[in-house]
């Protein structure tokens, strides 16, 4: 008989049992078969249902991708498959709704099988060869013997060289996967003996979904505003996204909100950016700098408020070109309405300047001693900036006030588009100087800009000038006198011309000598050159003539051999001529009648009447005779 024990009333209870241990959301939601992984890798998902329905199935894939967007546990879901076993199921499959065999140890890691190697901790040759040493046996239990090799662009150069003739030529058994965040360091010999899969970044849309169903699971309640910046925080990555998210669950004690949210990323109000990015494009430096002052005191990062006004320029320029991008769930009531206003009324050239100076500014506050002030200075330039015409406008108004009738007084008032700055400066001047010398009685010298951005002041007679009325309430805008004409270019003497009259030898004589002409249009000059040419020929050519002819011009070297230079034509026509004098019976016998003597030179005269056939020829003789000098008459 068996003895029963009864505790007594005064015995201490029995412990309770342990609470399990809490597993991070990354880990508790982390994909189990292929179904999951269709948020963001559709294009991967598709192509290895093909291959396993058709059985394409390859010895070896890599995996790459940033990271937390999936590629271990990608891994781990192929090894599940290649290995798929069940009572009705014996082969690789992707449809892994019921759990296999092997599906439970493989997805914990602990299949004996499946083997896992962290190549940033085995990079050498040896662990290589320790696993080109055990895959000549088969699998203990599985179909397949697989390694799954993480961060294989760690390994080594040796190791990667003594990895290539098993990865070509593997055992039917055995199947690699490889995984990488830097697809680049891995050698092309190895990316050659692999499929390639390519893991996207998930979107911020696909993210918010995934977190609301997570937390739907998990009963917590969240605002759509509070996920949407942990999606926009996350870059992409499904890890890092539920990383924050379970940061912001204990942050917030179990409610997921903006404010918490935004406190424990150090973010600004998107509302907030918005408006921070209003004052910016208007110029309003004031506004600006209180609005970032706002935004510093309630714990915002400067670098991030950067970074976000950053982001909120890249929207409104997106939204220029394809209204579509409003449609994205991360983004705020306030982001779409106020930014689809910008993008009407913004400028292209005023967003990609705003858009390069934060690029700029970014990194100089995230290193800088005092983030805060240099976050300032970079706002201070931007708001100086947003109105400052573009390079290209700048060129134009620069070409136009060049061309202008020196003989009118310049525009009174800032220049349209300079906000208020510096750039009104030299326009008050001349307004203070044209009032002094009215009163005076003396004639106003207003000034203008020649081409190469020199002042230039020209008296202009009091007849001229136009009243004070007229200066207090008239914009007087000069007129474009008509540009003195440019002779059409039809051919290289054309050019030689040209380099003649505005007096540059030099070109002139490489124009000359090297130039041997395929194409001449009006802007576009096309020719060949031979190797001993300047090399600064072709710069220095395009340069002179959009100087001298007011035009844009296109000068390129081409492989075509063209027409002779100058140079050759005129000493062929030189020769020519003297072939031509040989032959006249004249000039032979005086050749025959002078031993010695030489032709140096053929001219041809012209008269007013008529062109005189007979060549002019002159003559050296060196005889005892005498000497014939050129310009001597010749008897016959």
């Amino acid at each position: 008989m068996n003895d029963i024990t009864i505790p007594s009333p005064d015995a201490a209870p029995a412990p309770a049992e342990k609470p399990a241990a809490y597993r991070v959301l990354a880990r508790k939601y982390r994909p189990k078969d292929f179904s999951d992984l269709m948020v963001g890798q559709e294009p991967m998902v598709r192509t290895l249902t093909n291959a396993f329905e058709t059985g394409r199935i390859a010895q070896a894939y890599m995996l790459t991708g940033v990271r937390g967007v999936g590629k271990t546990t990608t891994a781990r879901i192929l090894a599940r498959a290649l290995n798929y076993k069940t009572d009705e199921i014996d082969k690789p499959t992707i449809d892994l709704r019921t759990p296999g065999e092997h599906c439970q140890a493989i997805m914990e890691g602990r299949h004996v099988d499946v083997i896992e190697m962290d190549a940033a901790s085995h990079t050498g040759i040896d662990d290589i060869r320790e696993i080109i040493e055990q895959v000549r046996y088969r699998p203990v239990s599985a179909r397949y013997k697989v390694y799954i090799i993480d961060e294989v662009h760690m390994l080594s150069t040796q190791a990667f060289n003594g990895l290539l003739k098993t990865l070509e030529e593997p055992p039917e058994h055995v199947k690699f996967i490889f995984a990488t965040t830097e697809i680049r360091k891995v050698p092309i010999t190895v990316l050659s003996r692999c499929q390639r899969f390519d893991l996207r970044r998930i979107a911020a849309t696909d993210l918010v979904g995934l977190f609301s169903t997570i937390l739907g699971k998990e009963g917590i309640t969240a605002q759509a505003e509070a996920l949407a910046m942990i999606a926009r925080a996350a870059e992409g990555s499904a890890r890092d996204g539920l990383s924050l998210l379970d940061q912001a669950i204990a942050h917030g004690g179990g409610i997921v909100e903006a404010d918490a949210v935004r406190s424990m990323l150090g973010l600004a109000d998107r509302a907030r950016i918005v408006d921070l990015f209003g004052h910016v494009v208007r110029g309003d430096v004031k506004a600006a700098l209180e609005e970032f002052a706002w935004q510093y005191e309630a714990g915002a990062s400067p670098a991030v408020v950067l970074t976000d006004l950053a982001d909120f320029t890249h929207l409104v320029t997106k939204l220029k070109f394809s209204a579509e991008a409003a449609n994205d769930q991360s983004l705020s009531e306030v982001e779409r309405v106020r930014g689809a206003e910008f993008s009407a009324a913004v400028a292209v050239s005023t967003l990609s300047r705003i858009w390069q100076m934060l690029l700029k500014g970014i990194p100089e506050t995230e290193n800088a001693a005092r983030p805060a002030g240099a976050a300032e200075m970079v706002l201070i330039r931007l708001t100086h900036a947003a109105h400052l015409p573009s390079p290209e406008d700048a060129a134009r108004r620069l070409l136009e006030m060049s061309g202008s009738d020196a003989g009118r007084p310049a525009p009174r008032g800032p220049a349209p588009g300079n906000g208020g700055g510096n750039g009104t400066t030299s326009s008050v001047a001349s307004q203070g100087q044209s009032s002094i010398q009215a009163r005076a009685g003396e004639p106003v010298m207003p000034s203008r800009m020649t081409a190469n951005g020199a002042a230039m002041l020209r008296a202009v007679p009091e007849a001229e000038l136009p009243t004070v009325q007229e200066r207090g309430q008239v914009d007087i805008k000069p007129e474009p006198a008509p540009a003195e004409p440019v002779v059409p270019l039809r051919s290289v003497a054309d050019i030689v011309d040209l380099c003649q009259k505005n007096r540059d030898i030099l070109l002139k004589t490489l124009v000359r000598n090297f130039v041997r002409l395929v194409r001449l249009e009006p802007g576009r000059l096309e020719f060949n050159i031979p190797d001993d040419a300047p090399k600064t020929l072709v710069t220095d050519l395009q340069r002179r003539l959009e100087e001298w002819t007011g035009i844009r011009w296109m000068v390129t070297v081409s492989r075509e051999p063209g027409q002779p230079t100058m140079v050759e034509t005129e000493a062929a026509a030189k020769e020519q001529r003297f072939n031509d004098a040989r032959q006249d019976p004249d000039v032979a016998a005086i050749l025959a009648r002078f031993p010695g003597s030489k032709m140096v030179d053929v001219r041809i005269k012209v008269s007013e009447i008529e062109l005189d056939e007979t060549p002019e020829v002159a003559a050296v003789a060196e005889s005892d005779e005498g000497d014939i000098l050129p310009g001597d008459d010749i008897e016959h």
